[in-house]
């Protein structure tokens, strides 16, 4: 959780639909089954005294980190013990405790992925936006690219489906902590996505299809979509 987001300054303390966009998301990670331990990892006191308020666990990170992933390393590197990692992001308050188990089955099934993230199907109005996020797949479900751009685009044909990244990772903890030793790539820098960084550096990237409504938090034009989610699931 960042405090200085160059979109919308202070999102994760925004209150929607009754609580602050961060606590959304501490509670469903608090409520997925495969998750033994959740960590608020943040470079800024406001987030810290806020997730302390509520009895969360949190940790102060350097604030000159590159990248959200790498702010989770930097926690991750501290706490021993454990065999996967999650990077859930502070924007992602609409993500549901079943999209993180299904993280960690996907690094149980599969001992050739490295990390693993959700992707939904969406329509072609949503995908023109440079906010919503992209992804590829091969035939076994591994992810090929990420962009902000309309991928693959329609130069012959519309394709069936487009896939919609949301902004979580699991990573296999030692696979966390080499994509954390390299630099941002050139990639990640021109995309502004921390993880094609993981692919530059050869990565295999399992993709995990789920079903529901989903929507980050990037501008202030977001938040009554992201009621509007939330409210109907409660």
């Amino acid at each position: 959780a960042r405090y200085e987001s160059r979109r919308f300054p202070g999102k994760a303390l925004v209150e929607v639909a009754g609580k602050p966009v961060i606590k959304w998301v501490w509670e469903a990670a608090m409520a997925a089954e495969k998750v033994n331990t959740v960590v608020v990892a943040t470079d800024d006191p406001r987030i810290y005294e806020a997730v302390k308020g509520w009895g969360g666990f949190v940790d102060m990170t350097p604030p000159d980190l590159p990248s959200g992933t790498d702010r989770v390393a930097d926690v991750a590197r501290r706490m021993r013990g454990y065999r996967y990692v999650i990077n859930l992001q502070a924007d992602e308050p609409t993500v549901t405790p079943q999209v993180l188990d299904a993280l960690v089955d996907a690094l149980e099934r599969d001992p050739k992925a490295d990390m693993a993230t959700p992707a939904v199907p969406v329509s072609r109005d949503e995908v023109d936006s440079p906010n919503r996020v992209k992804v590829i797949i091969d035939h076994k479900g591994y992810a090929l690219y990420f962009s902000r751009a309309l991928v693959p685009f329609p130069y012959k044909a519309e394709p069936g489906h487009y896939l919609k990244h949301l902004g979580v990772y699991a990573f296999r903890r030692q696979l966390l902590l080499e994509y954390a030793h390299h630099k941002p790539t050139s990639l990640e820098k021109v995309e502004g996505l921390e993880q094609l960084r993981a692919l530059e550096i050869g990565m295999k990237i399992k993709v995990v299809l789920v079903e529901g409504r989903f929507w980050p938090v990037d501008t202030p034009e977001d938040l009554p979509k992201v009621e509007e989610i939330l409210k109907e699931r409660t």
